[in-house]
């Protein structure tokens, strides 16, 4: 099952995401199959940047978003 969740990139203490397309039996910080946007919570407002397309694009062939990442695709207006 392919999957669209967050892998941390960010240092001790100030988290960074990246929104990436992985394998569900990857580890978290594995290798990923795509990266489709980044979210930042140290922002006030959060920042959240996707690509509406390809977001889109892995939805459609059977992606399931965790429920962070469905969340932050609404605060983006995807679906």
């Amino acid at each position: 099952m392919v999957k669209i969740r967050l892998t941390r990139i960010g240092e001790k203490k100030v988290p960074l995401y990246r929104i990436v397309v992985a394998d569900a039996a990857t580890p978290r910080s594995g290798r990923a199959i795509a990266t489709i946007g980044t979210y930042d919570p140290n922002t006030d407002p959060s920042t959240v940047v996707v690509d509406v397309e390809e977001a889109k694009k892995w939805l459609a062939n059977g992606a399931q978003p965790t429920t962070v990442v469905r969340r932050l695709f609404k605060q983006a207006g995807i679906k």
